[in-house]
């Protein structure tokens, strides 16, 4: 029965969440020179990061995934303690990470041929990964066993998904999640993207001219899309997720959580702030929401 979980930095669940429910977190690294690489909240605070955006707009910072080694010195710490290991990482489609993880497991299991180390490929990332995360934790509490949490995780993960938008396109255009014709146009017309990641990839939902209205089409496509799979939002994990600006992020889970009152029974949505993982993709000005079905509904 016992095991550990444990995840990667895109997780974006912060300090306090993951201390506070037994998860390890095996963090990414960010770099401003493209030279000095620093572990992620361990070494440079998420807030640090994103003034450091802020004040340099210049400046686009890039990313890098954890190591083998890095995975293999959690693993093993576990594998000691004789504790089997669920491992969550971000969607193969943004990073290698699952790819270090599962090369580390192989390494700890030829020490530790006993211990059970399970690797999964998330299909998402960043607060969406998060509450994918706190869900297996849920599960652990609740008492599913090894293999009985692994097959809830693998069963949930589909349903994820982010609706958000982003500041401008130039993050996306240097982290190629888009083509350079488009976010060049787009730039040039200051139009605002509407974005949906699904099952690993990011989608272009529709544009509006000003963020006010991209953040009212974000609540609405919603709605639209409990209306779509004819589910109720009372089934699901909801958390809004931001970059810089928390301001923002209240004024927009305030907004979201009135609409979600007219059609569900939802009193309260958690704000997490997304990290440097995804936040050199996205820009400082990230917003949105994570979604994800309970594993017990």
């Amino acid at each position: 029965m016992a095991y550990q979980i444990i995840t990667d930095g895109s997780c974006d669940l912060g300090v306090d969440i993951p201390r506070e429910n037994g998860i390890r977190v095996v963090p990414f690294y960010v770099t401003f020179d493209g030279q000095n690489y620093k572990k992620e909240i361990e070494e440079v605070g998420v807030r640090t990061f994103y003034q450091e955006m802020v004040d340099h707009q210049n400046v686009f910072p890039k990313s890098s995934l954890p190591s083998v080694q890095d995975y293999a010195e959690v693993f093993e710490e576990y594998a000691k303690e004789g504790l089997d290991i669920i491992c969550l990482c971000i969607t193969t489609k943004f990073s290698g990470s699952y790819n270090s993880a599962k090369t580390a497991a192989e390494i700890t299991n030829e020490n530790y041929p006993d211990i059970r180390i399970e690797v999964i490929d998330t299909t998402v990332n960043t607060v969406l990964q998060g509450i994918l995360v706190l869900e297996a934790v849920r599960m652990k509490k609740n008492g599913l066993t090894f293999e009985e949490s692994i097959e809830q995780i693998n069963r949930i993960k589909s349903t994820g998904r982010i609706i958000f938008t982003v500041g401008n396109y130039e993050y996306l255009m240097h982290g190629g999640r888009i083509g350079k014709l488009m976010g060049t146009a787009a730039s040039t017309l200051g139009i605002k993207p509407l974005i949906m990641l699904r099952e690993g990839e990011i989608f272009p939902t529709g544009i509006t001219r000003n963020r006010t209205k991209a953040k009212k089409r974000l609540i609405e496509q919603t709605k639209e899309y409990f209306e779509k799979i004819q589910e109720s939002p009372d089934d699901y994990q909801i958390v809004v997720g931001y970059g810089y600006d928390r301001e923002e992020a209240v004024e927009f889970r305030d907004a979201l959580l009135a609409s979600l009152k007219t059609y569900s029974n939802i009193n309260d949505i958690d704000i997490y702030q997304i990290g440097a993982t995804i936040g050199v993709h996205t820009g400082p000005y990230p917003i949105g929401l994570g979604l994800i079905r309970k594993y017990d509904r």
